[in-house]
């Protein structure tokens, strides 16, 4: 027997229509679980659910929820299954991870120092799945299809609008046009034909509450934050996040010079039990020496910000950022806990914005630069041709 028919049903993977979306509100609910669930439990008292010998932890809630976001697209096919399905698996992980330290301990320590840099490690991840995402999706007829099949939805739904038919067509008319296959070039001409016919009509529904929220929100930011706006803003945020790692490196440096402060600061940090020891003293200067760094490129960066050296300061922001998020806040949650996750928010917004910023404003300027490298003889023919155009036939 040969490999061939079982390897000719391997297909590789297409992304789905909405994953970013989708992706985007298992985040946010991840994030609001696990910061409401230690919130509730530091205000209320972390009270047990149970009595005896019998405690239902709050493990058990977040697996069911991943259980039932398993389950509904396995059993709808509707669009609203996946939007679901996302919010219950960011809840139910979130609820899931929070327990993390009574599964990785003997003593099921559910305040074991390393349960919130693991949490922060695995929520990092699924932000970089994210980001990834939003890179343009693949181009070829296979994937076009697949999303055009996607779409076909909302003429079962009865929810098909303009902009959304355009884009249909789009899809359909490059797979048409490029696919090299017959099959998926007649499949394609026939959805193409039919959702030209008459029988496909566009339903028009004014837009909800929260669509009209966003668009609202985008128009306003597209007309607030212009392109110096947005650079003050940027760099204010920038030398705010700066302060307190640049702070506590300040307060470091001074207790290494003076023997009564050291001696004040050893006391206070063998009180907690990361660096209860030798090892955990060095780990913690490492990361205070992590955090200087930071804070002195964020500060450096909201300099050129201000005086104008755009590809330059969000550059230096950019990896400085990237720096906190992915190394130095991955120490400092080992050892203050989930005391800093607000600065790690205010981090991760920066780093978007620091984004936002060089694909609206940095990017677009150098696309927009004329190509020097022509040769002179390539200039005069570029010439030549528009006077030709110009003259008409």
């Amino acid at each position: 027997m040969t490999l061939d028919p079982l390897l000719g049903k391997i297909r590789k993977p297409v992304r789905r229509e909405g994953a970013r979306r989708h992706l985007l509100l298992t985040l946010l609910a991840f994030a609001f679980s696990v910061a409401g669930t230690r919130l509730f439990l530091e205000i209320t008292g972390y009270p047990q659910l149970g009595g005896g010998d019998l405690h239902i932890a709050h493990v058990l809630w977040g697996g069911l929820l991943l259980f039932g976001a398993a389950l509904l697209p396995l059993i709808f096919a509707n669009r609203w299954a996946y939007t679901a399905g996302a919010l219950l698996a960011g809840l139910g992980v979130g609820l899931f991870i929070d327990e993390v330290g009574k599964f990785i301990t003997q003593s099921n320590d559910y305040f074991y120092p390393a349960a919130a840099p693991i949490i922060y490690a695995f929520f990092m991840l699924t932000v970089l799945i994210y980001l990834n995402l939003r890179r343009p999706g693949r181009r070829d007829p296979r994937s076009s299809l697949y999303r055009a099949l996607d779409s076909i939805e909302e003429i079962l739904d009865r929810d098909l609008q303009d902009d959304e038919r355009k884009d249909l067509e789009l899809r359909l008319r490059a797979v048409v046009q490029q696919s090299e296959e017959p099959a998926l070039r007649q499949l394609a001409y026939a959805l193409l034909v039919f959702l030209r016919s008459d029988a496909v009509k566009e339903a028009y529904a004014p837009p909800g509450f929260w669509t009209r929220t966003l668009q609202g929100m985008r128009a306003w930011i597209r007309r607030t934050f212009t392109r110096p706006r947005l650079r003050r803003a940027l760099a204010g945020g920038l030398a705010l996040a700066a302060l307190l790692p640049l702070v506590e490196f300040i307060q470091l440096l001074q207790a290494l010079a003076d023997p009564g402060r050291m001696e004040r600061l050893l006391r206070t940090l063998l009180d907690l039990s990361p660096v209860s020891s030798i090892g955990g003293f060095r780990w913690f200067v490492v990361s205070s020496i992590l955090e200087g760094t930071v804070g002195a490129l964020l500060i450096l960066s909201s300099i050129l910000l201000l005086l104008g050296l755009d590809r330059a300061g969000t550059a230096i922001a950019y990896y400085g950022l990237l720096l906190a998020l992915t190394v130095v806040d991955f120490l400092v949650f080992y050892f203050d806990q989930f005391s800093t996750i607000l600065l790690a928010v205010m981090q991760l917004l920066l780093f978007l914005g620091v984004q936002s910023y060089r694909r609206r404003f940095i990017s677009r300027t150098l696309t927009m630069i004329p190509n020097r490298s022509k040769t002179r003889a390539s200039r005069e023919e570029d010439r030549a041709r528009t006077h030709q155009h110009a003259a008409g036939p």
